[in-house]
């Protein structure tokens, strides 16, 4: 069947973030996932102490080593991903813990650097809504004037009953009030949401999808929830409080939440990754492209399109 999918120069009926990098810059660019040394307004006891209860490592267990400066995790990575593609560009990705819980100054210092290196062609930085204060906003400003910027906002749901019980330590409306923040000022924003949280039905899901749709967000990565060793989730699920996501309702879900999205925005990822000696289930998520294939292949069977479903909102 043919693929008439605007947004795509392959099978995926969804807008790639491969696809988008090519797009943008005509060749292959990654992300280098590093730690910036930053911590958490839900972790250092300001609104609650250790973590999201699925957190092992402040959500970057595939950043660099925190004991390396930054420009030495940037070169270690790089040239870990340059085993996969010889050729390439490269967006620093500061990903562990909360990277704008700090004064404008304490950032600037730590982005920098990093922002100068040979064929950095943007920036990610993965935060909370919460910790964006006005110096702050003013140096993402800056940034985004001359650079290629992403802020990266951790929702995972819309509703703060779940958000509580997670221990998410924000609300959904400090969200809305961030991101609003930063969609003012001209900044890409990336939402982030994780399917399969205890408790959560599939209409649940499909309801934080669609007002996150709504706002129209430049990139969203929907994740899957993993339950890693070490965590409180992972007593939590050993105690039998709640079950995993099949991998068949997964699929159903993400279709349907990939139809509720506008076709112009960026799909950055569709599964998450859990490393193979921490985590403990759902284990059918260590086949990454099995997932993304039965994926390809519900949307075909449907014949079903990103966008299909989107209704614009405010």
């Amino acid at each position: 069947m043919e693929n008439k999918f605007k947004y795509s120069n392959d099978n995926k009926r969804y807008h790639t973030w491969n696809y988008h990098l090519h797009n943008m810059f005509g060749q292959k660019v990654f992300k280098v996932a590093l730690n910036g040394g930053f911590t958490c307004p839900n972790i250092d006891g300001s609104k609650g102490k250790g973590g999201c209860i699925y957190c092992s490592d402040g959500s970057g267990d595939f950043a660099g080593n925190p004991a390396h400066s930054i420009l030495k995790q940037f070169e270690e990575i790089k040239e870990r991903m340059h085993k996969k593609w010889t050729e390439a560009k490269y967006i620093p990705y500061f990903q562990a813990h909360t990277n704008t819980y700090a004064p404008a100054p304490v950032l600037r210092e730590r982005f920098e650097g990093v922002l100068e290196q040979d064929n950095v062609v943007g920036l990610s930085i993965a935060t909370r809504a919460d910790c964006l204060e006005n110096d702050v906003l003013e140096y993402l400003s800056e940034l985004n004037e001359r650079t290629y910027l992403i802020v990266e906002l951790g929702l995972q749901t819309i509703f703060d009953s779940t958000g509580e019980f997670i221990n998410r330590c924000h609300t959904y409306a400090d969200f809305l009030e961030g991101y609003n923040k930063l969609k003012k000022r001209g900044i890409n924003v990336c939402v982030h949401l994780i399917n399969g949280l205890p408790h959560e039905t599939t209409e649940m899901m499909l309801q934080s999808a669609k007002a996150v749709a709504a706002l129209n967000p430049h990139c969203v990565k929907l994740h899957l929830l993993h339950v890693l060793k070490n965590t409180r989730l992972a007593q939590m699920y050993n105690d039998g409080q709640f079950a995993l996501m099949t991998l068949e309702d997964y699929v159903r879900t993400i279709v349907g939440q990939l139809e509720l999205f506008s076709e112009e925005t960026v799909i950055q990822r569709l599964t998450g990754d859990g490393g193979r000696d921490s985590l403990i289930g759902p284990k059918w998520s260590l086949k990454k492209f099995v997932v993304l294939n039965e994926i390809d292949k519900l949307m075909v069977k449907l014949d079903t399109y990103q966008g299909a479903k989107y209704t614009p909102g405010t």
